[in-house]
């Protein structure tokens, strides 16, 4: 899932941003075509707030595997 994201027109002063969320697929041919999934109207300093809770959350599940990797390596390596 990839994003085009875009600062949208505004006369009040108000940054707002179009955030298109985008899919691959293969159209009737098999040609690779990227599909519009839905569009995301906002103001600009809520999709950055919205954008930093999911990385928080990324990188806590990223910790969490990277403990896995390190608790699994330890039973493989043990003699």
């Amino acid at each position: 899932m990839a994003k085009i994201i875009s600062e949208l027109p505004n006369d009040d002063g108000i940054k707002r941003v179009s955030i298109k969320v985008t899919r691959s697929m293969q159209d009737a041919d098999g040609n690779s075509v990227d599909v519009v999934d839905y569009v995301m109207e906002n103001l600009c300093d809520e999709a950055i707030s919205e954008a930093e809770s999911v990385k928080a959350s990324l990188e806590a599940k990223l910790t969490e595997v990277n403990q896995e990797i390190t608790d699994l390596i330890a039973i493989r390596d043990a003699e």
